[in-house]
């Protein structure tokens, strides 16, 4: 399987192409490398290039690029809106295909390392590469930018480096690496020039303050159009999708007599964003992604079930699951399957939801349900992608009993193995278990807002997800009777005991 990784450097550029465009060379000249995308911006002088491809040729694309902007770049005499500590400011590199976030993590402290090496430039680490709790978050980091840095790291032992000398490079400072999710780089100009009311509406929304989960923000000048910008780092859009940001940011405006008069995308975006948007905005009737033109290109071409969807054969769809559940063989089995049962709850609540703010008898509830089809989407995808980590975890329980047990030291790590392997097969079930409950909940709660029409749609929503908890707890209790570790047993047990009686109370709500 092919692995594939996004890296975007960001880079203190942003006024000189032909330094920007020496970079990007250095970068795009290595095999197996795609440079799919560069934002250049002269009030913040900083550039934003997308990289794309296998892990190890990224990396090394990453550290070209790198050693090509301390050539370029002197921060002694760089200017601009947006914080900077670095010739090469922040390195992420993020999970697309057959890559895991620990994957990423591993990488970038790989390229920290040899950020050091090659260049004398010392390396911060940010987000899930972090090596200590106060710099997951890259504004811990960045504080005081390369100046203030450059002084306090003469005397503040909390602001030493994770690799490299407790000093900057003379005209590079230090770079921050990090593994992260998709972030998108969204940016809200205002018609005002007042700074200080795009600060105030910037603390509004971040997280750090009391705002959007997910969302980082400050305040930017433009200088050159006169404007105040808010400019947002969303790092998590499905569940802080961009269209709740755009009128958080709208009505926190209106406070003080301004408004947007655009917004903007740096860099590249997931199709899934737009399309969240488009259809929270349009409230769009039965919208489908499939009805995207380059989505049901792609899906011809590959050959994907949406076609068959559309055109009516649901049978089809099914199809393949069902012929996998009933083969003889473990798995798929009953972890698999209630993992699908809340995945279908979740998705037929989304289409409860979805229809019922389209009814002029629910215009009242139209924010709570757009709330909810959010929610019901983003459970929807963690109940589908369940599916397959729990046979997968169950496969290693399998593969475990095969190992080989000839002498003490093979029997022991055999047992071992199997030991781990047990307890993975408990926790994937759990969560699903805590996700199927949560979902129950939800549904529950819609029962007073959605069209009378949907009802028994919803009932059929809770009854699945109902089924999918029970289901889950079952795995998770049947895997506990191989453990030797009590405690951990025991821990569980109550988890799963809690989890009932949050279901049976949940239900005994509804019915009264």
């Amino acid at each position: 399987m092919k692995r594939l990784i996004e890296c975007v450097p960001n880079f203190s550029e942003g006024r000189d192409p032909a330094k920007v465009d020496a970079i990007v060379a250095v970068m795009n000249g290595v095999p197996g490398v795609y440079v799919l995308d560069r934002e250049m911006d002269a009030d913040h002088n900083r550039c934003v290039i997308t990289l794309a491809g296998e892990p190890e040729a990224v990396a090394e694309a990453a550290l070209l690029g790198t050693g090509k902007a301390m050539e370029l770049i002197d921060l002694t005499k760089h200017t601009g809106a947006h914080p900077r500590v670095g010739a090469t400011d922040v390195l992420p590199f993020i999970p697309i295909d057959g890559v895991t976030i620990e994957d990423c993590v591993a990488l970038a402290r790989r390229v920290g390392n040899e950020i050091w090496n090659r260049y004398r430039i010392p390396v911060f680490f940010y987000e899930a590469a972090a090596t200590r709790p106060d710099r997951v978050n890259l504004e811990n980091v960045r504080r005081g930018q390369f100046e203030g840095l450059r002084e306090e790291m003469k005397h503040n032992l909390d602001r030493q480096p994770d690799v490299g000398e407790p000093k900057l490079h003379p005209t590079a400072g230090v770079t921050v690496v990090g593994a992260r999710k998709f972030l998108i780089a969204y940016n809200v100009n205002l018609n005002t020039a007042d700074i200080g009311i795009a600060n105030k509406i910037a603390k509004a929304i971040r997280f750090s303050s009391g705002g959007l989960r997910y969302v980082k923000s400050m305040g930017v000048e433009l200088k050159a159009r006169n404007l105040a910008q808010v400019s947002i780092n969303l790092t998590d859009f499905e569940q802080t999708p961009i269209h709740r940001v755009y009128e958080m940011v709208k009505r926190e405006a209106e406070r003080y007599g301004v408004m947007p008069v655009g917004s903007e995308i740096v860099g590249l975006v997931p199709k899934k964003a737009i399309e969240m948007a488009a259809d929270f905005f349009l409230q769009l009737e039965n919208f489908s992604p499939a009805q995207v033109f380059e989505n049901k290109l792609a899906d011809a071409l590959g050959g994907s079930p949406l076609d068959v969807a559309k055109d009516g054969k649901l049978a089809g769809l099914a199809r393949p699951f069902l012929d996998a559940v009933a083969t003889p063989a473990a798995t798929p089995g009953g972890g698999s399957v209630s993992a699908f049962a809340g995945a279908l709850a979740a998705a037929l609540g989304q289409m409860v939801a979805g229809l019922s703010r389209k009814k002029k008898s629910q215009a009242g509830y139209v924010d709570r349900l757009s709330a909810a089809l959010d929610e019901l989407r983003k459970t929807a995808d963690e109940l589908a992608e369940a599916i397959d980590r729990d046979a997968a975890s169950y496969d290693a329980v399998m593969a475990a009993f095969k190992m080989p047990q000839g002498d003490t030291q093979e029997t022991r790590k055999r047992e071992d193995e199997i030991q781990r392997a047990t307890k993975g097969a408990a926790e994937v079930p759990l969560q699903v278990a805590e996700r199927a409950v949560a979902l129950f909940e939800r549904l529950g709660q819609l029962d007073a807002i959605v069209a009378a029409s949907m009802k028994s749609d919803l009932q059929v929503a809770r009854l699945m997800a109902e089924a999918g908890a029970r289901g889950a707890l079952a795995n998770v209790e049947i895997n506990l009777e191989g453990l030797t570790d009590a405690t951990y047993a025991a821990t569980m047990r109550a988890k799963t005991a809690a989890l009932r009686e949050r279901l049976g109370h949940a239900s005994r709500a509804t019915r009264a």
